[in-house]
């Protein structure tokens, strides 16, 4: 079984002293992860990198299990914000259909070309907690119901349960996406990639034959 992970750190910093010092060895921790793998990396090393002592990497983080959890909320919390910005930015021009799926798409593309490493160790490596993934399922959730809304606005969209038709969306995107950024295959270039997706949900939610 899978370590049980530490949930919360030890204390949260609170002066820019502190703050400066979980950054330096969260910082530190993702070049760790990347280079040497989960399995690899060790607190020890990860103090080394950040410059501190392993009791100041202990007063924040008890173990390695809480590094990685943090890293991934942080991962997290970094990409809805991301991918907000990018599509609140294409929708003040109100672009037709097809072009609000293209920013969609390409601004996954955008969130995990950010550290494809640090992608690969938090979700494909690493053992996180249930209790992430629950947390991971709700932002994702969240995120589909504010594109009911924005999906609504176009009356070409037929979907029989909007609702349903968002989730299933932000799913498919993202493990295509997901799969072609950690693993990308040697004949499909990026523009074809997005342009495949893009036609795809159109139909999907157009109800195109």
């Amino acid at each position: 079984m899978p370590p049980q992970l530490s949930q919360k750190p030890r204390k949260q910093p609170k002066q820019a002293r502190s703050i400066a010092t979980v950054e330096a060895i969260l910082e530190a921790a993702a070049q760790v992860f990347c280079e040497q793998g989960y399995t690899g990396g060790t607190t020890d090393k990860v103090a080394i990198r950040a410059g501190v002592s392993i009791g100041s990497l202990y007063q924040y983080f008890p173990n390695k299990e809480a590094l990685l959890l943090a890293l991934a909320e942080r991962h997290m919390e970094e990409g809805f914000l991301l991918i907000r910005e990018k599509l609140a930015a294409a929708l003040i021009t109100q672009p037709p259909l097809k072009q609000l799926l293209r920013h969609f798409v390409e601004a996954l593309i955008a969130l995990h070309q950010v550290n494809p490493d640090l992608h690969r160790v938090l979700f494909n490596e690493a053992p996180l907690p249930p209790s992430f993934t629950a947390e991971k399922e709700a932002a994702e959730r969240k995120f589909a119901g504010e594109l009911v809304a924005l999906f609504q606005q176009y009356p070409e969209v037929k979907a029989e349960d909007m609702s349903v038709s968002c989730y299933l969306l932000v799913q498919a995107v993202e493990g295509l996406v997901h799969g072609y950024i950690l693993y990308p295959p040697k004949d499909i270039e990026a523009d074809k990639l997005v342009h495949e997706i893009v036609r795809m949900l159109y139909r999907y939610l157009v109800q195109e034959n």
